[in-house]
């Protein structure tokens, strides 16, 4: 926000040295330099931006990844559990007849 602000103060003053009158030369060099600051501002933000999806996607491989393996692990409890109830109903039918 404070780029911001004072990318706005410099636009601003360069303006108002426009509007001001002055020699051509100067008002083109300072709008000149006005443009290379906004662009370097956007370039900046530009690359925060590309950083924080970088980073956004990489939290969500983390997150697949820890639901798959949690999935995994309750697939296998599962299956553990089914195989622990399908031998106790063999064994009752065997201790049944």
């Amino acid at each position: 926000m404070k780029k911001v602000i004072a990318l706005s103060a410099l636009l601003a003053l360069g303006a108002l040295g426009m509007a001001c009158g002055g020699d051509t030369a100067t008002n083109n060099a300072a709008a000149n330099a006005n443009r290379a600051v906004a662009n370097a501002l956007n370039q900046a933000a530009n690359a925060a931006n590309q950083a924080a999806n970088i980073a956004a996607n990489a939290a969500n491989a983390m997150a697949n990844a820890a639901n798959s393996a949690s999935n995994a692990m309750a697939n296998a409890t599962n299956r553990a559990a089914n195989a622990t109830t399908n031998t106790n109903a063999h064994s009752n039918a065997n201790t049944n007849k």
